[in-house]
């Protein structure tokens, strides 16, 4: 069992992932996948690579995943179809079980919320058009995509740099309204995947990690590396560059910086229909 840090302000801001948290959409993009494997005469992709490639920028996960598939056919025509397929799929996205009530409850108990994706614009649209009442909870200031220009090349998840933005995005308005700022350790970051949790654990931030059964089934037995943002399995480089972000001087607690196991800045949470309000502060 999981114990949370008594010592924790109440929370003021949830920064939400979407893709696989919000929405059923990492499902989607699985089987677009699998529709052109398929043709190629290449196997099913397998979870242990779908899980490198969740959450992260789509020329990242593109990357990981051509190296993996050795498709015979040319990248552009591998883009041309999986385009294709998520055109036509991406529309049917629906939100997974009880984010629509736990969206409506932070907002409702004066939470201020953000989105923070690695989802482009284009494919943000196909997925969230048909889902007005549900993304009108995120003032259109505080949803971060992954092309937003304000995110460095290179930087996004497992970076911190989505997430940092995203509380930006709160204290900007909090300080036009002269209110008090939103400390880190004030937000509480929900996250699918592995790299987006170590990316809500760089930021500084409080984290709830709710991942897709077939990915908690491929980290058994490491769930407290994950919450302590540890799993991702980077290499020197990786290393380097987080020693190098939690140096640069005056940038704040967290910054760079994954946790420690068992330190009670993230939990586990099997289902949206679980999370407990009350245990970070909240009252309904």
């Amino acid at each position: 069992m999981i114990v949370i840090n008594p010592n924790f302000p109440p929370v003021r801001a949830c920064l939400f992932d979407m893709d696989g948290l919000l929405l059923d959409t990492e499902d989607i993009y699985t089987l677009c996948n699998n529709v052109i494997l398929r043709e190629c005469n290449r196997p099913d992709l397998p979870w242990n690579i779908k899980a490198q490639l969740q959450g992260r920028p789509g020329p990242e996960a593109a990357e990981i995943f051509h190296a993996w598939a050795q498709l015979p056919i040319p990248r552009a025509e591998y883009i041309r179809k999986n385009t294709e397929l998520q055109r036509k799929h991406f529309p049917s996205a629906q939100p997974l079980p009880g984010v629509p009530e736990l969206l409506q409850t932070l907002s409702e108990s004066g939470v201020h919320l953000a989105l923070a994706t690695s989802s482009h614009t284009a494919n943000f649209k196909l997925k969230t058009l048909h889902l007005g009442s549900l993304f009108h909870l995120f003032p259109e200031d505080r949803k971060i995509l992954g092309d937003d220009p304000r995110i460095p090349p290179g930087k996004g998840k497992p970076a911190p740099d989505i997430y940092i933005l995203a509380l930006e995005t709160i204290n900007r308005g909090l300080r036009m309204d002269g209110k008090k700022e939103i400390k880190r350790e004030e937000c509480l970051v929900f996250e699918d995947s592995v790299p987006g949790v170590e990316a809500g654990r760089r930021a500084g931030m409080r984290v709830v990690w709710c991942p897709h059964p077939r990915l908690l089934k491929e980290y058994r037995g490491r769930e407290k590396e994950v919450l302590a943002g540890l799993a991702n399995g980077g290499g020197d480089d990786q290393v380097k560059d987080v020693m190098e972000e939690a140096a640069v001087g005056g940038e704040g607690k967290g910054r760079g910086w994954p946790g420690t196991r068992d330190d009670g800045w993230a939990e586990l949470v099997p289902c949206l229909e679980d999370f407990q309000f009350s245990r970070y502060g909240i009252c309904k």
